[in-house]
């Protein structure tokens, strides 16, 4: 079953590899046509105002390789305003050619930025621990930008109704551990995230030619901390599930009093964190405080427009509530995006790994995960994820007891998800489809008996998304 799976997801992406090698090129001609038709670079010397930019096409700008724009000679705050519209999840960054899908609006000086996702999702799961639910997970992001002589501010905030549209604080994930609800540790389970997901201001200015330095707070953020995380990851936007890694790579992506401080020199970036690690409570509508007892650091490589790599690592103090240790994360990953003519090709291969200062156990996860557009509303989507699991039975403490006395009490879990999506035109505003994926596990012997010999999972959803 592992094999089987592992070469779909990879069989996807040679497909769309030898596809890329045949039309992508053209594709990518055809858009950059189509920016240079309505934005032609000023004369050398005369650097580009806000006035000059606003008949260019934004969403095909986020499309564009940003070395291909040191012809227009734009001022030196430009460089820093690029910055912030290039981060997807507080200072986080997908490769540059991917054209995130935003609606941007221009008011007066300010730039405005807007973004939604949501997916309407119905899950049933074999099993004995299997189990069945509808739910809808959902967000929403809005940031405006504006320069300020050489440098630019924006202003973030991201929320989710997801307290309100997944009911009794879960929905069914196989497998799936972290956080808590009503008092009790999830298990084969997924929280639901904050109302306010991201609320925060960053600030960059350009130091030199290619150098620009950055700030960022937010009294709700993501620090330096990890990949871009997975609502907002190219490669997952057909994927209402999280990764069963999920905590062990970018479970920050929800913290508190978020100060972050980065450099950029051409296409290297470093970043320093330092945050509140416990992770959110169950209540989801409010915003939690507590002192600044976590840092993380974060180096981000960008070697050309469609690749970007990021190795991390960071104390996280007391994230779990119900756990009484610190968890030491160390994160690696490796993103790659291609537009073509029905969208983007992306993918994602990562790594994640937490030590726990109380168990002294390490536990690692991997995750490979591609998104594939077959025709211009036809995706295709896989995931594959190994990860150790040592909280599967924390909600029975005596199985949980029996089970580490006799065959141990950590367990590789394997996931193997397909799934595929159609685009169904039914307004000008927003881009629908429905799907389903389906989700074969592999598991060790010895917890079979409680989780069956082959337990699956089958979504079934309709999604909805802000089209750019």
């Amino acid at each position: 079953m592992r094999r089987t799976a592992l070469c779909l997801l990879w069989a996807s992406a040679f497909i769309g590899a030898v596809y890329a090698q045949d039309s992508g090129a053209t594709g990518q001609e055809t858009a950059d046509e189509r920016s240079k038709q309505k934005a032609q670079p000023p004369a050398k010397d005369a650097p580009m105002d806000h006035s000059q930019m606003k008949g260019m096409d934004h969403s095909q700008m986020k499309g564009m390789d940003h070395s291909s724009m040191k012809g227009m000679d734009m001022e030196a705050g430009n460089q820093a305003e690029m910055l912030l519209m290039d981060q997807a999840s507080g200072t986080s960054m997908s490769p540059k050619s991917w054209p995130m899908p935003m609606r941007m609006v221009e008011l007066g000086s300010w730039r405005t930025m807007f973004m939604a996702s949501a997916f309407i999702v119905d899950t049933q799961q074999s099993g004995p621990r299997g189990s069945g639910k509808f739910y809808s997970p959902n967000w929403f992001m809005g940031a405006a930008e504006h320069s300020v002589g050489k440098g630019s501010f924006l202003f973030q905030l991201m929320l989710s109704l997801d307290a309100a549209t997944i009911t009794r604080r879960s929905f069914p994930e196989l497998f799936q551990t972290g956080e808590t609800a009503f008092g009790k540790p999830l298990v084969d389970a997924q929280h639901p995230h904050n109302f306010i997901m991201a609320m925060g201001l960053n600030y960059a200015r350009p130091l030199a030619e290619n150098t620009i330095v950055q700030f960022y707070f937010a009294p709700v953020g993501d620090p330096a901390l990890g990949p871009v995380a997975f609502p907002h990851r190219a490669s997952a936007a057909e994927l209402p599930q999280a990764p069963l890694g999920h905590h062990w790579q970018d479970s920050s992506h929800i913290a508190d009093e978020v100060v972050t401080v980065g450099i950029t020199h051409k296409m290297v970036r470093l970043e320093a964190s330092g945050f509140y690690g416990t992770e959110p409570g169950e209540n989801r509508w409010i915003i939690q405080t507590g002192p600044i007892n976590s840092w993380s650091t974060r180096f981000s490589l960008f070697p050309s427009k469609n690749w970007m790599v990021q190795v991390s690592a960071g104390r996280l103090a007391h994230p779990e509530r119900q756990s009484p240790g610190d968890v030491v994360r160390s994160t690696a990953s490796l993103h790659y995006t291609r537009p073509r003519p029905g969208g983007s090709w992306s993918s994602s291969l990562i790594w994640g790994r937490n030590h726990d200062t109380f168990t002294h156990r390490n536990l690692n996860s991997y995750l490979a995960e591609s998104e594939l557009p077959i025709t211009h509303r036809n995706f295709l989507t896989g995931r594959a994820e190994l990860v150790d699991k040592d909280e599967l039975f924390s909600d029975r403490p005596g199985l949980e007891e029996l089970l580490d006395r006799t065959v141990g009490s950590t367990f590789r879990i394997g996931a193997y998800t397909i799934g595929y999506t159609r685009d169904i035109e039914l307004s000008r505003y927003w881009e629908t489809g429905v799907g389903a994926n389906l989700t074969a596990y592999s598991l060790p012997g010895a917890i079979q008996p409680y989780y069956g010999d082959h337990p699956l999972g089958v979504s079934v959803y309709l999604r909805v998304r802000l089209k750019p």
